[in-house]
């Protein structure tokens, strides 16, 4: 299933169309200052909603406009490409987290770019953790009434929803299931905003994303996060477990927040656009704003981010092998 996704993107994408369309952009960018700060979801995920909070106070900070551009499909896969095919002049950077830049090139062969090649790290900003939740549907308000409502509900199967094929969510369905002897299935979406869509709907009961991605909704009481990873409860989610309370150990190596350039990016623009995001994230209202979608706020310089980065890989690429996967 993921092999004929990652072809059918490939169809549907012409990589000359979009390459051309993608230096003219950034000529006018250049005339114009304007900086793209490319994200690969879609609008109304956590990643957007992220993006569009920093881009709103960095244009006063660097003294320029900062636009959002949503570059989504192929969990990430398509805005990581336009990155890689974008000037190296500082005008456009990519606002990604752990599964573009780390997971992507573990599960797939040639996703077409190469992060210790083609870019170069900006700045982190936030860790986070990712959570189980279930939809409205269902009656289970913890994770042991969810399991046990897939067993007596689905015979013990059961599908949960995930923003993107071969992520580390779709590797934390399967882990659920052989935890607690469940035959779960991943769904893969475009991005966290049409699973979530589909869990509001009830037309899936479960799924895995980030706690950004669920806060608005768990607070409104329009789904239930039943669990988090990490190896403490979340600030956002105090009443929430850990897997690691649950018995589920080993995902206690948190993902990140971060912003990429294209490799052969001035130093100086690098260096300028990453002051401004420290002080953008002190700002009280960015600072509590990104608190409350559920991420630790914390920054990093180019080089932490990147030594982070590379620990997060090397972590992950043992997980993954362990568990039988194979590239596509």
């Amino acid at each position: 299933m993921l092999d004929a996704f990652y072809q059918t993107m490939s169809r549907v994408i012409r990589p000359t169309i979009a390459v051309a369309a993608l230096v003219l952009g950034s000529a006018t960018m250049a005339q114009t200052g304007t900086v793209r700060l490319l994200v690969g979801f879609p609008p109304g995920g956590g990643s957007d909603a992220i993006a569009r909070t920093l881009a709103d106070k960095l244009k006063d900070q660097l003294g320029t406009t900062v636009i959002v551009e949503n570059r989504a499909g192929a969990g990430g896969q398509i805005a990581a490409q336009a990155l890689k095919a974008a000037p190296a002049d500082g005008h456009t950077l990519f606002l990604s987290h752990d599964h573009t830049i780390s997971i992507l090139p573990l599960v797939i062969k040639n996703p077409g770019f190469e992060p210790a090649r083609d870019f170069v790290a900006v700045a982190g900003f936030a860790t986070f953790v990712n959570a189980l939740a279930v939809s409205g549907g269902t009656p289970a308000k913890t994770m042991g009434e969810y399991v046990t409502w897939v067993r007596t509900q689905g015979g013990g199967k059961g599908t949960v929803g995930v923003p993107a094929p071969a992520s580390v969510p779709e590797f934390l369905v399967k882990l659920i299931g052989q935890k607690y002897s469940l035959d779960l299935q991943a769904a893969p979406y475009r991005g966290s905003a049409p699973m979530i869509g589909d869990m509001l709907g009830n037309q899936i009961n479960a799924g895995v994303a980030s706690i950004p991605d669920f806060i608005e909704n768990h607070k409104a009481g329009k789904v239930r996060v039943v669990a988090v990873l990490g190896g403490a409860r979340q600030n956002a989610l105090p009443e929430v477990p850990t897997f690691a309370e649950l018995g589920l150990a080993g995902f206690e190596d948190i993902p990140y927040y971060g912003i990429f350039a294209p490799a052969g990016t001035p130093k100086a623009a690098i260096e300028r656009f990453s002051e401004a995001l420290a002080k953008v994230i002190a700002l009280p209202e960015v600072h509590d704003r990104l608190t409350a979608m559920g991420l630790t706020v914390g920054y990093m310089s180019s080089q932490q981010l990147s030594s982070r980065e590379r620990a997060y890989s090397q972590t992950w690429a043992r997980i993954i092998k362990a568990s039988g996967f194979q590239a596509q």
